[in-house]
């Protein structure tokens, strides 16, 4: 019986990184339905734009208020969860902050004083994010959109991270007690300057006995070591997804010129053909060429690329993009924020389906009209200030034109504005309504 916390222990620990392997095996799935895209070229520029990105929060101080409030709580939560690695030994061999016996009792007390400041610095970050999301109206974060379980799961995650703050304050500051009461192995060892200041003189106040300060520390400690599995686990159903997918976002980002539209290879593959007199129409597709899609563009899920996918589950919902978007400012529908938020919604639509069935099974609806209209996608103006304010290199902007390009070229339900042009493009070599032969009357003056 000596051993049940250290089996308890063991089953939780088990459990909770299966359960999160699990949801990380599904979203992969999922993002695996989407075409396959080679993003592999330029690796030192991919590598260099992640650490800048995704580690280093460059994009975040664009904003400088959030953006320190965002780093105090983004630095000081991964760096404090470095503790789980010490939390993990004791519950396995019921140690007790086996680290100072690996590092010494003097880096120790570095390692500890530090872990209290920077959980001070989060709960800090938090209270303000949660004052700031709530009371003081920023547009961008009060918006319909966000209305119902987006703005519950922002509020919720800032909730719990202050909830785990607090048990590791209360866990230090009993433990902090103990140890100058020379309290069984509580040996004198850490440095907590934040509990010592805060939690220990509410304690005393109380005179709280030995026995009872113990199971106040057990109780925390056991709080901490499974709100960090409950948050972990939690993640999958939260935007904050992005804590882990930001950095494979930022290593695929598209690095080349904003603006810069690709071609599709079949389309070109077509057009050689169509220009080559020796050319057999009819003859199988050569190794190496590109067969022609099912589709031209995006209807669906499956038809965007395994990047764009990726982007929808990274998205963190922040609303820098719908911020600048001149379409939203204007009052129109489009809002690129909510057009991976309902991309993320199919997929995940999709993926249901497929844990239902074994395999997808039509249910009769399309992410075109069922989930994003074309009047948002014909608002957007396409001037890239959506890309350009995302502080995780997120591309909305490549949705919607792949979707446009499926009204375009599958549907011809291009709005009678781009008929003309494209019509006047076809027969006059320019977008506007004249004779070839005038096309240089303009210079005549």
């Amino acid at each position: 019986m000596q051993y049940i916390d250290n089996i308890i222990f063991l089953i939780l620990l088990v459990a909770g990184f299966w359960l999160f392997a699990k949801s990380l095996q599904k979203i992969y799935r999922n993002i695996r339905l989407g075409r396959e895209i080679n993003r592999n070229n330029r690796k030192g520029e991919r590598w260099e734009t992640m650490a800048r990105v995704a580690m280093g929060q460059s994009k975040m101080t664009k904003r400088p208020v959030a953006g320190i409030l965002h780093l105090f709580v983004y630095v000081g939560f991964i760096i404090i969860n470095i503790e789980l690695i010490e939390i993990i030994v004791d519950g396995i061999f019921g140690t007790h902050r086996f680290l100072a016996t690996i590092i010494g009792n003097t880096l120790y007390g570095y390692f500890t004083a530090t872990l209290e400041i920077l959980a001070l610095l989060v709960v800090i970050g938090v209270v303000l994010f949660f004052i700031r999301r709530n009371f003081y109206g920023v547009k961008r974060l009060t918006m319909k959109e966000l209305f119902g379980w987006p703005k519950e799961d922002a509020n919720w995650i800032l909730i719990i991270e202050f909830a785990l703050m607090m048990a590791f304050f209360t866990m230090n500051a009993s433990d902090f007690i103990l140890q100058t009461r020379g309290f069984d192995h509580f040996a004198r060892i850490g440095s907590f300057p934040i509990s010592e200041i805060t939690f220990v003189p509410f304690f005393e106040v109380f005179s709280f006995d030995n026995g009872f300060l113990f199971g106040i520390e057990r109780a925390a400690w056991w709080f901490h070591f499974v709100g960090i599995l409950f948050f972990m686990n939690y993640l999958y159903y939260s935007k904050h997804l992005h804590i882990i997918l930001a950095f494979p976002s930022t290593w695929y980002a598209n690095l080349e010129k904003k603006g810069k539209f690709n071609n599709l290879d079949s389309v070109t593959q077509e057009i050689k053909l169509m220009m080559d007199p020796n050319a057999d129409p009819y003859a199988a597709p050569a190794a190496g060429d590109a067969e022609a899609p099912s589709k031209f563009g995006a209807e669906d899920v499956f038809d965007l690329n395994q990047v764009q996918l990726l982007n929808a589950y990274s998205c963190t919902e922040c609303g820098r993009c719908t911020a600048v978007c001149p379409a939203n400012i204007t009052g129109k529908k489009l809002s690129p924020r909510l057009i991976l938020m309902k991309t993320r919604d199919r997929l995940e639509e999709v993926g249901r389906n497929i844990d239902k069935n074994g395999k997808f099974e039509d249910d009769g609806k399309k992410l075109l009209n069922d989930y994003i209209t074309k009047e948002e996608l014909w608002a957007c103006t396409t001037c890239n200030a959506c890309t350009e304010a995302c502080p995780v290199l997120l591309d909305p902007l490549s949705i919607i034109f792949d979707m446009r390009r499926f009204l375009v070229m599958e549907q011809s339900a291009a709005p009678q504005e781009l008929n003309l042009m494209m019509a006047n493009v076809e027969n006059n070599a320019a977008p506007w309504q004249y004779n070839q032969a005038d096309r240089l009357n303009w210079a005549n003056d």
